[in-house]
């Protein structure tokens, strides 16, 4: 393994690292990164409802959601850290080795990674004609294949194909839609050149692509207990219903705490304690009663979009008007070289490229709701006391320029995220018999980000269209909200959500434009006092410097106190917020071999080590004007991480590294280790 960026036995490094060579990977049935919890110890994963994931080891990980959060598990590709990468999408394929090392790492690998590495090493030309190819079928129309070939064109000269595909049906079933979703079609390419004109020299160019376009859920099923809201409030009784409002209702939180193994966890959520439902009831007139007794709204303020609805148990079951649709592609470029500058010495160089798209929509509510819009027709209009022959909800449908036609409460989110990494790193390694050995290296990073993160609603579009914009209730409808206008109408996309022109303010966005660019210099001394001790000290120092631009999100704003924004339409860019730090970071670790009757093998360490990671800007709130709209804003940037790690381990070989069937274990401790033994007979 290379966890210190040199090959040697797993043994004998003083990391708590796990290493699964390609059959090891296969045995566990890792197919993904998001799989090695499976058999990583201290490693957990999960997946956030945005572009993002947290990988954590030992309880430190990446929870927050802005674009400018540093990883805490640095993610490599062959040695190069990815801001961006496919860890939750991709398949291993192809693969020499996986690592993950626990704990900060910073100064040999990462971007001072605070809690660890997971380092992905694909396998290299060699100087002989191999191929392979492994096909697979099972149910749910499952198809997989993968396969490389090995070409050496001339004795210094070869080139590596490999490549991956899977397409299955979905796991989830959509009773609504009666459709199969959470399926997959992706496919991998690499193709990997290699040069070797001399002993002491050699020069690899890598490319390497990943493509998904199918249904992919980014969350699971959501489960909730019901939450009618508070009985009382300081004492006080709260009512259920006060001048035609839910007031308990408008209080709760729409979902309890509850156990997810309770059979309540099967219930939804209070949909009157959503704000957008109790401002399209209560603002949104559609006309006058047949009788003129009263005016009839949007929709019935006292009834609750899920009411009634019952979740099915199956949790592979879900119930939404909206099907996911999920694409992401990634692009690596990576070109290596590495040069015996003496006997004892190398100089290495990396350089990569990459670039990442990635978009996806869902459910954002992720529960159905019943039919809840009240019809117009029949109503008498609000102006001209005539009876509605269409009016605003015709047949209780609205029409929703991005959703379409429905007589339910419908939400869909969509997250939109292109981004672009170049980085350069030089290291000069030495490899001397002494009792002095180093590494020492620099490197640069720069790294860019666009993400839009988008809420449709119905409800969004009914109160920006039936309320802001003038009178609802008349067969003919008032004309449209130019973008622009200064007359305090609300601008409402009239595209649908493929194809919208993101300056409506009839729904939610939040644009996340970020860039950073890194410098450091780090390196590791390694001190061999006695045969069988051995003292390494690191230290790096790093110099991060982000520029944040905040786009406050306008929904539902425009000029004047029909909303309190400042425009009606678009999303201005308010000045770029710059943030640097400049921080050492090390480590030092005493490690000992001592020899025991007992063991083959035995390795004693303990080490200390700081890890930072940068800080960064929170995502950016709303731009409105206080005189007419209340809001607490909150911090706009967030101070750097740190970890200081203490560590004492202990790791042993017994019975020449054969589990308990006799048999030798492939993996790389096994096999690095038999490298430096001499054979020995058996009984």
């Amino acid at each position: 393994m290379t966890a210190q960026k040199r090959r040697e036995s797993i043994q004998k490094v003083p990391i708590a690292v796990s290493a699964f060579s390609a059959k090891a990977l296969d045995q566990y049935k890792i197919e993904g990164g998001a799989e090695l919890e499976r058999a990583v110890p201290n490693v957990n994963f999960s997946k956030n409802n945005f572009s993002g994931y947290n990988f954590s080891i030992r309880g430190v990980g990446t929870k927050a959601v802005s674009v400018s959060t540093d990883p805490a598990v640095a993610i490599s590709y062959n040695n190069t850290p990815l801001l961006r990468n496919r860890l939750f999408e991709q398949e291993y394929f192809d693969v020499e080795r996986v690592e993950v090392l626990r704990g900060p790492q910073g100064t040999l690998y990462g971007r001072n990674a605070t809690a660890g590495v997971v380092n992905m090493l694909p396998n290299k030309p060699s100087n002989r004609f191999e191929g392979s190819l492994k096909g697979e079928v099972g149910n749910y129309d499952t198809r997989r294949v993968s396969g490389m070939l090995n070409v050496p064109l001339t004795d210094t000269f070869a080139v590596r194909v490999a490549g991956a595909y899977t397409n299955r049906s979905g796991f989830d079933y959509n009773t609504v839609t009666d459709r199969a979703v959470n399926g997959r079609d992706l496919w991998s390419l690499r193709a990997t050149a290699q040069w070797r004109p001399v002993d002491d020299f050699t020069a690899s160019l890598v490319w390497e692509h990943f493509d998904e376009k199918d249904d992919r859920s980014r969350t699971g099923k959501q489960l909730c207990h019901y939450d009618p809201g508070p009985s009382t409030v300081g004492g006080l009784a709260v009512p259920e219903v006060s001048n035609g409002f839910p007031i308990r209702a408008q209080l709760s939180q729409g979902c309890a705490n509850g156990s997810l193994y309770d059979a309540g966890a099967y219930g939804v959520p209070n949909g009157l304690s959503l704000p957008y439902v109790a401002a399209a009831s209560g603002l949104v007139q559609l006309g006058f009663l047949p009788d003129f007794s009263g005016l009839a709204t949007f929709a019935d303020p006292t009834r609750d979009p899920y009411a009634g609805v019952v979740q099915s148990r199956n949790l592979r079951e879900i119930a939404t008007k909206y099907d996911p649709t999920f694409r992401a592609r990634n692009d690596i470029f990576q070109l290596n070289f590495e040069w015996g500058v003496r006997s004892n010495l190398k100089l290495y160089s990396q350089s990569l490229y990459t670039k990442d798209f990635y978009h996806s929509t869902q459910d954002y509510n992720r529960f159905n709701s019943v039919p809840i819009i009240n019809d117009s027709i029949g109503l008498f209009s609000l102006d001209t006391f005539t009876p509605e022959v269409k009016g605003f909800t015709p047949g209780g449908v609205f029409n929703d320029p991005q959703l379409g036609a429905s007589n339910t409460l419908v939400a869909v989110d969509m997250v939109n995220s292109r981004s672009e990494q170049w980085s350069q790193e030089f290291r000069l390694q030495s490899s001397n018999t002494g009792p002095f050995n180093f590494s020492f290296g620099a490197n640069y990073l720069h790294f860019k980000i666009n993400e839009d993160y988008y809420v449709f609603s119905n409800f969004f579009t009914a109160i920006a269209q039936g309320y802001f914009n003038g009178p609802v209730s008349t067969d003919t409808p008032p004309p449209a909200c130019p973008a622009g206008a200064t007359t305090g109408c609300i601008y409402i996309d009239p595209n649908p959500i493929d194809r919208i022109n993101g300056q409506g303010h009839n729904y939610f966005r939040s644009d996340n434009i970020y860039k950073v660019d890194s410098y450091a210099a780090f390196g590791e001394v390694y001190w061999r006092a006695t045969p069988n001790l051995k003292v390494t000290g690191g230290l790096r120092y790093t110099d991060d410097r982000k520029v944040t631009t905040p786009v406050p999100t306008q929904l539902l704003l425009s000029p004047g106190i029909s909303g309190g924004g400042y425009v009606n339409s678009g999303y201005p860019a308010q000045p770029d917020i710059h943030q640097s730090w400049r921080r050492f970071t090390g480590r030092l670790a005493v490690d000992w071999s001592p020899e025991l009757a007992f063991t083959d093998s035995t390795l004693v360490y303990g080490s200390y080590s700081r890890g930072y990671k940068a800080g960064g800007t929170n995502p950016p709130g709303i731009n409105a004007d206080p005189q007419y709209l209340e809001f607490y804003p909150q911090p706009t940037t967030y101070k750097p991480e740190y970890v200081n790690a203490f560590e004492v381990g202990l790791k042993n070989t017994f019975d020449h590294g054969h589990d308990a069937s006799g048999s030798g274990r492939d993996d790389l401790r096994t096999r690095e280790w038999r490298k430096r033994q001499p054979a020995r007979p058996h009984a």
